[in-house]
């Protein structure tokens, strides 16, 4: 821990901190700037660099773009990332009644204080769970990568999972595209040689959050400012201490929803603002311009970064989107991220808790110092904007790799990105699909070589069942019928419960008064 430390504490680890926030939260803050596409650009712009450094420039970058996003769903009502929907509800409202300034301060505050309630779950579930990963064979591997697939198509989808999964899977079937490992036999390549070497992720992600958000970003209407800043930005301690239980409850919330594979920040936020809702003593608020609904939604998104990482590092299983593209740049940058990693490289894995306590404290004293320097980015004009960004997006995955074919794998996932969005399929699902893919299907394959054949073998051993029955009861919760049975025990419960109560708050006498009346 300590040596993780000073390897961190060095001039060049903290200026690259500092850098790398500031342009996190610069392309958060800028709407058509997703997390996710800054992200893949950046990572494509580290491949010289140390290994250590390039992973803290890419953590710094994600933390600074998950915050930024708040600027513009406080300001503009347009999110600027889609962990920061659920802070457009109440920030803007906030904006608009003239407390910008305040609404600011506090999003900014429970952003770095939820960061930090993050690395500290991070630090203490991450050898936990890579003590148990030891104990993980193919069966329990497949298994993961197929929950991780159908719990992110749920979450992400939650009003249609079928579109979820539609997505997972088509990733899923994109991972499949090329030469398989075992026997060398060229699968759905079309005839193009260059499919032999399948699909590159790099490309992929630049293409379906890259491409895809300069088309959807175009098609959208201007936004207007909700007006200037004034008043005090930095919140008071009063504040912050009336919602201390908020935060504490939104930190731990946002971390353990971050943890789940493929699920990402957004969900963290919206369960850690329902939650807020529901034990608020003024719930009406809510929507309306609430302080505790705009703390919890910061706090759960920025919480949910440590979370999402966790599975990263300790199952190689990314926990959101942007992990995703970490968990891709630690392999560019030959980190080999799984259960073996607390013991083949454990100062990484200090070094990581270390970058993220850095970015969060950057992103505190930008976010209060800079605030209204930042709010000229806003008024930027899409029309110049947007033409660099696909410039970007060419550049990226040629810089890569110097293969013309990556762009037009770029190009066709970012319209194929474009349509499924217009369609409101999500993206998350995809791209996990395709980072997934490899994982499924060797260790299925594996499997079904030492069971030989056997598919009862799936779900022989106690860890493989536990996963299979969670992909069944993840299958299930998405028919409302199977839900609504699933419920019942509970329901029951509850209703006998409430029963009693409603028969003691029944005044004495209104029962035969009742009789009296009706016989009337």
């Amino acid at each position: 821990m300590i040596e993780a430390l000073q390897n961190v504490l060095t001039f060049q680890s903290i200026f690259n901190v500092a850098w790398a926030t500031l342009f996190g939260i610069m392309i958060g803050s800028l709407p058509g700037l997703t997390v996710t596409m800054g992200l893949a650009l950046m990572t494509t712009m580290t491949y010289a660099m140390d290994s250590t450094q390039a992973i803290l420039v890419l953590l710094s970058l994600y933390v600074g773009a998950i915050y930024g996003g708040s600027r513009t769903a406080i300001l503009l009502n347009i999110p600027g990332t889609p962990a920061n929907a659920a802070t457009a509800l109440d920030g803007f409202p906030l904006a608009r009644s003239g407390r910008a300034s305040e609404a600011l301060g506090l999003a900014t505050t429970a952003s770095a204080i939820g960061g930090l309630i993050g690395i500290i779950f991070l630090a203490t579930i991450s050898p936990m769970l890579a003590n148990i990963a030891l104990s993980f064979g193919s069966f329990e591997y497949f298994w993961l990568g197929v929950f991780g697939i159908l719990i992110a198509g749920y979450m992400t989808s939650a009003d249609d999972p079928l579109k979820g999964w539609i997505t997972g899977f088509l990733g899923l079937f994109f991972a499949l595209v090329g030469q398989e490992t075992m026997h060398a036999y060229p699968r759905f390549t079309l005839g193009i040689p260059e499919l032999t070497a399948g699909i590159s992720l790099i490309p992929a992600m630049v293409g379906a959050f890259g491409l895809s958000e300069v088309l959807a970003t175009m098609s959208r209407r201007r936004a207007e400012l909700a007006g200037g800043i004034t008043g005090r930005v930095v919140p008071s301690f009063g504040t912050i201490w009336r919602n201390k239980v908020n935060i504490v409850r939104s930190g731990v919330i946002g971390t353990g929803i971050g943890v789940i594979p493929g699920v990402g920040e957004d969900v963290g936020a919206w369960v850690s603002y329902a939650a807020a809702r529901q034990s608020s003593k003024s719930p009406d608020e809510f929507g309306k311009g609430s302080t505790e609904g705009l703390i919890a939604a910061e706090t759960g998104n920025n919480a949910a970064i440590s979370g999402a990482i966790v599975p990263a590092l300790t199952l190689a299983v990314p926990g959101s989107a942007p992990a995703a593209i970490l968990l891709a740049a630690m392999y560019i940058h030959n980190i080999r991220p799984g259960p073996f990693i607390m013991f083949e490289n454990p100062t990484f894995v200090y070094e990581v808790f270390w970058i993220l306590a850095l970015a969060s404290l950057a992103m505190l004293v930008f976010g209060l110092l800079l605030t209204r320097p930042l709010l000229m980015l806003l008024r930027v004009d899409r029309e110049y904007l947007m033409p660099v960004v696909f410039i970007l997006c060419v550049i990226g995955p040629y810089a890569l790799s110097q293969r013309v074919f990556d762009i037009y794998v770029m190009g066709f996932f970012g319209v194929l990105a474009f349509i499924l969005r217009q369609q409101k399929f999500p993206m998350a699902p995809l791209i996990l699909g395709i980072i997934l893919g490899d994982l499924i299907d060797q260790n299925f394959r594996r499997s079904l070589r030492i069971a030989d054949g056997d598919v009862l073998a799936f779900v022989e051993r106690p860890l493989s069942a536990m996963f299979a029955l969670l992909c069944l009861l993840t299958f299930l919760a998405a028919i409302p019928s199977a839900r609504r049975l699933l419920m019942w025990p509970w329901r029951s419960r509850a209703s006998e419960r409430e029963a009693p109560e409603i028969q003691k708050s029944e005044p004495v006498g209104t029962a035969g008064s009742r009789e009296k009346k009706e016989q009337t």
